[in-house]
């Protein structure tokens, strides 16, 4: 049964070669056809590479319109095809092991940066991934508020942060626009984008797996 990994989409060649880069990695340890489809902006979306029994696994770190209503709707009512949760918070692990990179130190104030959306599901989804992180200070690059610089500096006057360090912690899959703006948020460190991380990975293949399994016994 086909694995179709359902990413965003970008128009930076460097999001997109991230993305084809955890689809190789996500092929090795697989024993199925995996394939690449985007929700939005690039090719092939998502319904013309559905065209049999698949698994679909959205590569997205928060449940919001894409993941809820776009690509069920571009699924279509079809009994073999099934679509697994998001990444979503299962990739905290690889962001606390992309900050260690960037020079996370103990004591360091932390700030978890976010793409944004209008939707409040996957806002909440964002505030549990920095729950998760250790921190409450959570900052978004676009559609949402308050904005990533904003929260650096309202952390960096807070009692006590003087001598302290500001990290902003990236919860962004691939390198593009968004990532990129994250240089100028005023932050003494930024670790880069989640990217093909190995636990990114075994969370896409365990996706899999378990909604594999489940389409199985209700055949």
């Amino acid at each position: 049964m086909k694995l179709v990994l359902a990413f965003h989409g970008t128009r930076d060649p460097r999001g997109a070669l991230v993305c084809e880069e955890i689809a190789s990695l996500v092929r090795s340890s697989v024993d199925v056809p995996v394939e690449v489809a985007y929700a939005d902006v690039r090719q092939p979306d998502v319904r013309s590479v559905v065209d049999g029994p698949a698994v679909v696994v959205p590569a997205f770190l928060a449940a919001g319109y894409h993941v809820r209503v776009d690509i069920p709707q571009q699924i279509g009512s079809r009994p073999d095809v099934v679509v697994t949760p998001p990444l979503g918070v299962d990739a905290v692990a690889a962001v606390r092991d992309r900050l260690r990179e960037a020079g996370f130190r103990r004591g360091d104030a932390v700030v978890l940066a976010a793409a944004g959306s209008s939707d409040v599901r996957a806002l909440a989804d964002v505030r549990r991934a920095a729950g998760l992180l250790g921190t409450s200070a959570v900052g978004y690059v676009a559609t949402a508020t308050p904005r990533v610089g904003d929260v650096v500096a309202e952390v960096r006057e807070r009692r006590g942060m003087r001598g302290r360090r500001v990290a902003v912690a990236s919860w962004l899959l691939a390198p593009g626009v968004f990532h990129g703006s994250l240089a100028e948020c005023g932050a003494d460190l930024v670790s880069g984008p989640i990217g093909a991380h190995p636990l990114v990975v075994d969370v896409l293949v365990r996706r899999y797996y378990e909604a594999r399994a489940v389409l199985l016994q209700s055949a």
